[in-house]
């Protein structure tokens, strides 16, 4: 792939074409005519894409391609949005890799290991933190993430709470509030006395650095009750909810979800009847984001993701990258298990961690290729999205464009540049 650059001094246009398969995840773009029978949006064979600045300006038939300042030749690639991994939990300290052996010898997951974590994040500095996080940030970058959430919940005290946030802030727009990941070590007899401390004093340090408010509503952690405390006094702050909601076990987190217009129910591994009824009616609000490292590192039941869309739910696919239940930073990874464990088939899985995570961020600007959507690419070393669930383990992100930035470039596949990747702010 070559490219012919206009030294400007301003912001360039540049049409990527020759694209094998592109992925748009808007129907009406669909070259089948569009409607529910292609989500994806699909444009197989003789496509363009036209970036200008930070946007996609133009969506098409090559041939019809507009004038720009730069051609980039995809070779025959696929082209698709870069995923949006919208559940994580980056800012921390420490390792666990003994208790991941330990469980795989039989041992079985409990929410009482986050405990670990956080005592080494407490004993860490912001410049360890923010390193752990930029390290990981990049480490999705090149995988082909490009949107990412990413929460606190590993500090669990006004101060480290709220400087876990201060940093994410300066790296990402999605950030999230979980003070109410389990109660502190130091409140074990006082639950309530905890609540009462992420509902006031960290909650008021913690909201200017957020956008969103999460609570780990499950056994060994928050009951509905406190749940509910803690969602709607972010709310009253002006954040927006989301729920860890039935992992470990049927509870009330997706009903509360539900109830409380979150954006995301987040796991929905332990469903009922009424809990798929419910957020299959508010399909339109409250994404069911399914998260399957989580049940691949701790040999749990995977999701029923086929149950939730046949149903009519709003599905997403996120990592849950974090040190003691899914170490993984990979969006591929995870559309792979996806397919293969989870009832999912590799065009839904792409939508679910591409569109999907868009929905569950509520966001209309990202996990999309189309006329002014942010220009947040991917270009696989292979000729179909199908490839992510056919060639599992495989590094297959040949390109990444953030914001209409090249940002990476695996130079071991054959790709020929005169562009080099910019170096990451």
């Amino acid at each position: 792939m070559t490219t012919t650059a206009k030294a400007t001094g301003k912001a360039t246009s540049t049409v990527i074409t020759n694209i094998g398969s592109l992925v748009t995840n808007d129907p009406s773009l669909s070259a089948t005519g569009g409607g529910s029978r292609d989500p994806l949006g699909l444009i197989p064979g003789a496509a363009a894409v036209v970036i200008d600045g930070d946007r996609v300006a133009w969506v098409g038939d090559a041939r019809k391609a507009p004038a720009t300042d730069n051609r980039l030749d995809a070779g025959g690639r696929a082209l698709l949005p870069g995923f949006v991994d919208s559940h994580s939990h980056l800012l921390f300290a420490g390792d666990r890799g003994a208790e991941f052996a330990a469980r795989m010898s039989g041992r079985p997951y409990t929410a009482g290991g986050i405990r670990t974590t956080v005592a080494a994040t407490r004993a860490a500095t912001d410049a360890d933190i923010a390193a752990t996080l930029t390290r990981f940030l990049g480490e999705a970058l090149r995988q082909g993430t490009t949107t990412q959430e990413t929460k606190s919940g590993y500090g669990l005290t006004v101060h480290d709470e709220a400087r876990a946030l201060e940093i994410a802030a300066r790296h990402t727009d999605e950030v999230t509030y979980l003070g109410a990941h389990v109660v502190a070590p130091e409140f074990a007899g006082d639950p309530a006395g905890y609540v009462a401390l992420v509902t006031g004093a960290m909650l008021d340090a913690c909201a200017p650095h957020a956008r969103w408010v999460d609570v780990f509503c499950e056994r060994g952690a928050f009951d509905g009750d406190q749940a509910r405390a803690v969602l709607t006094a972010g709310m009253s702050r002006g954040l927006t909810p989301r729920v860890h909601a039935n992992q470990l076990g049927h509870g009330p987190g997706v009903q509360l979800a539900v109830e409380l217009g979150a954006a995301s129910a987040d796991h929905c591994t332990h469903l009922t009847d009424a809990d798929v009824d419910a957020l299959a009616s508010a399909a339109d609000t409250t994404v069911a984001t399914l998260l399957p490292g989580a049940e691949f590192s701790t040999r749990a039941r995977y999701p029923d993701a086929r149950r939730l869309l046949d149903a009519g739910a709003a599905v997403a696919l996120s990592t849950d990258c974090n040190p003691g239940s899914s170490f993984t930073t990979s969006m591929p990874f995870c559309v792979a298990v996806a397919v293969r464990d989870m009832g999912m088939t590799p065009d839904e899985a792409v939508h679910a961690a591409t569109h999907g995570g868009a929905r569950a961020l509520r966001r209309q600007d990202i996990g999309r290729i189309a006329p002014g959507a942010r220009a947040d690419l991917l270009l696989l070393d292979a000729p179909s999205h199908v490839h992510l669930a056919y060639r599992p383990g495989v590094p297959l992100a040949a390109a990444v464009w953030k914001d209409g930035v090249l940002r990476e470039w695996r130079r071991d596949s054959g790709l020929l540049l005169d562009q080099q990747p910019a170096a990451q702010p």
